[in-house]
């Protein structure tokens, strides 16, 4: 086509789409090209600005590596990654709420953790923190047990880093592959895990700054399930009395996985503890559907420097 006007760009691309034999593609794309064309008409994009916006998507990707992916922690701190869960997770309980135990992958799983038994410490190495003592349950939709799922498990130190991010910590360090028991149980000891600054070293950074934004996230640990014959879940359990809980810099939080981690003297169940340990008890609620296992956003471990824990606050509330 011979373009006479700028609907002319449109129409041709979505002429072009036809050709695929994929419905489902020409569906999303389709609506992509849709939108994002009547973005630039909207906001009437300058030539300056587009070449902005291009050179930021080119510096995510360079930021990408097997320790970091600055692509999924972009699209947590401009709430898709929160909007794709709900979306494709959570029923409506009112018309201004929805609940599910689903909630955002995060850019730190790593595949192949350490299998774990019940009870294990996933505190690896010298590790410092308080200790906390953990029991999840996984449940179906009509509140009966899942036994043999594989729940994979991890957090960070109670400085706020994950061990693929710190070179000190040994390789794995609080991680943990676990299966249900037959009352669909897991169990473990660990670390208390610390809120934490994400990197803002990047385009990211650049984004929060110029919204005035923190970049905090509370404390919570990740719990990956998977079984077949069960819509695999990710899920982040958060601690209730964070700080950050209402200004997640990721969206990430709901009311459904908000959980006291509470504090407790003495009295542990490892006698060897004395003084402050903390217990914590949550349980999930997965779903009948196909159990696909997502690509790990990360793979290997930082061999560098200890990255610095920049605080960025926020302009308002």
């Amino acid at each position: 086509m011979i373009i006479k006007h700028p609907k002319d760009i449109t129409a041709s691309v979505l002429h072009e789409l036809g050709g695929s034999q994929d419905e489902r593609f020409k569906e999303i794309m389709r609506s992509a090209v849709k939108h994002l064309h009547a973005f630039v008409s909207e906001t009437k994009l300058s030539e300056s600005e587009y070449q902005k916006a291009c050179a930021v998507i080119a510096k995510l990707g360079q930021m990408t590596n097997e320790f970091h992916n600055e692509v999924v922690l972009a699209g947590g701190s401009l709430g898709v990654s929160a909007l794709v869960c709900l979306l494709n997770n959570a029923l409506p309980t009112s018309e201004d709420e929805v609940r599910t135990t689903a909630n955002m992958l995060g850019p730190f799983w790593r595949d192949e953790s350490p299998p774990s038994q019940n009870g294990d410490n996933l505190a690896r190495g010298q590790t410092q923190g308080d200790p906390i003592f953990v029991k999840a349950w996984v449940k179906d939709t009509h509140g009966e047990a899942v036994s043999g799922a594989m729940v994979d498990v991890w957090h960070t130190s109670a400085e706020g880093f994950y061990e693929n991010q710190d070179p000190s910590q040994v390789d794995m360090n609080l991680r943990g592959r676990f299966k249900t028991d037959d009352k669909g149980l897991i169990e473990f000891r660990s670390v208390k895990p610390g809120g934490y600054p994400i990197p803002v070293n990047g385009p990211v950074g650049d984004l929060l700054r110029m919204q005035g934004r923190h970049n905090m996230r509370p404390a919570h640990i990740h719990f990956l399930i998977h079984k077949e014959g069960f819509k695999t879940q990710f899920s982040q359990v958060y601690s209730a009395d964070d700080p950050n809980v209402h200004s997640d810099v990721q969206f990430g939080v709901t009311n459904s996985l908000l959980a006291h981690y509470v504090r407790r003297e003495g009295n542990a169940p490892d006698p060897s503890i004395q003084g402050t340990w903390y217990s914590l008890e949550h349980t999930f609620t997965i779903d009948r559907g196909v159990a696909n296992l997502p690509r790990a956003p990360i793979k290997g471990k930082n061999q560098g420097p200890l990255p610095e824990q920049v605080v960025l606050k926020a302009n308002h509330q």
